[in-house]
């Protein structure tokens, strides 16, 4: 397979390496760009829209077709996107704990109000609008499954996040109106979005129509507690 990853909000892409390793080591081609405004010393005043451009220019520069481009959690977002406008590069679309917004949505409509109101806050405290994860909520509810020193260790890889791209509303019509295959990863530890009411599955996932479901055991960033395990649910959602 040629997979494409595609990270989440505070990550960029170096956080696939030990993921990436793994489907590279099972025969896999995979690639793992950085979405436009994340990182550490970069330009966090970026919209959504420039976020999806920059992996749909990151597939035409390297002449990627028959894609099954994964999209992790803020990602989600994108990956709906990039697949309007290249749709025939894409092979399969993954949703690993990811959003899946209706049209005219944008990612804060899809979470908790007291998330809302806590982003919505720490971009208005921050010098450059973006908005960075408090350990506490890193610790609890992101890497539930990790030891102190483990939290503290990946808490350190993260960046800030602009705000922009989650507040963007989405025109998702053409979404919507595609057939490309799709599965849905669902980490079976994840509490990132509260269970029940606002959680990801089937909330998120039953938004896809015909869809494949892999489910696996661990947290919202089980990408760093247990990535061989991630890779092999990436297999089997990206298979024929």
């Amino acid at each position: 397979m040629r997979i494409v990853l595609v990270h989440g909000s505070w990550h960029t892409g170096a956080e696939w390496a030990p993921v990436a390793a793994a489907l590279r080591a099972a025969g896999h081609e995979v690639h793992t760009p950085t979405v436009a405004g994340h990182g550490h010393g970069v330009d966090k005043c970026v919209d959504h829209a420039q976020c999806t451009q920059s992996i749909v220019d990151y597939l035409q520069e390297h002449a990627l077709t028959d894609v099954v481009l994964l999209g992790h959690s803020y990602g989600g977002t994108i990956i709906c996107k990039v697949v309007e406008a290249v749709p025939e590069r894409i092979a399969r679309l993954v949703f690993w704990n990811a959003f899946v917004p209706r049209d005219g949505e944008s990612l804060l409509d899809n979470v908790p109000p007291h998330y809302r109101s806590l982003f919505q806050s720490l971009s208005e405290a921050s010098p450059d609008g973006s908005v960075t994860m408090p350990f506490q909520v890193w610790r609890e509810a992101f890497v539930n499954d990790a030891d102190l020193a483990e939290a503290q260790r990946t808490y350190a890889l993260l960046s800030s996040e602009p705000f922009q791209p989650m507040a963007d509303k989405l025109d998702l019509k053409k979404f919507y109106s595609l057939t490309t295959p799709r599965s849905y990863i669902n980490a079976t530890e994840d509490i990132a979005l509260p269970p029940g009411e606002w959680g990801w599955h089937p909330r998120m996932s039953g938004r896809l129509g015909l869809y494949r479901l892999v489910q696996l055991s661990g947290s919202h960033e089980v990408m760093f507690t247990a990535p061989e395990r991630l890779a092999r649910a990436i297999e089997e959602a990206g298979r024929d």
